[in-house]
């Protein structure tokens, strides 16, 4: 049996909804990795400034591909932020901690979204090949 153009134009709608998701995916995948890569490097920069004295001078990165000198003067204490744009003063230690939580987190939130954007495709292709299959069924006239 032949598929309507009715049935035809709701599988090609199927299709573009969830081809929109999976924009919306990706965008968010780009998101958290950007998160992932923030958070590593703060985690690298506190590694290393925990086993400096007091007095040091070292280039800390400010973004752009841009360093700045500065010249630690408390190598125990960092300003942390915890979201909502609320910063608190912890250990260096504490932060690390935190940062490393916050890293598992984001890790599990963007294997969750890698499994998500995965499915979308599989049904993409799936729905695409139905389509393939409705459009040999119709009759030419």
């Amino acid at each position: 049996m032949a598929a309507s153009e009715e049935e035809l134009r709701k599988l090609m709608m199927e299709i573009r909804i969830l081809e929109g998701s999976v924009n919306t995916i990706q965008s968010r995948l780009r998101v958290v990795n950007a998160a992932l890569e923030d958070n590593l490097g703060a985690m690298k920069t506190l590694e290393s400034v925990k086993d400096e004295k007091k007095g040091t001078e070292m280039l800390v990165p400010v973004g752009a591909g841009s360093l700045l000198k500065v010249e630690i003067t408390d190598v125990e204490k960092t300003i942390l932020g915890v979201g909502a744009g609320v910063c608190v003063e912890k250990s260096i230690d504490s932060s690390i901690k935190d940062l490393k939580e916050r890293q598992e987190e984001l890790e599990k939130l963007s294997n969750s979204q890698q499994q998500q954007l995965a499915q979308l495709l599989t049904s993409i292709e799936s729905s695409k090949n139905r389509l393939a299959g409705m459009i040999e069924e119709t009759p030419k006239t």
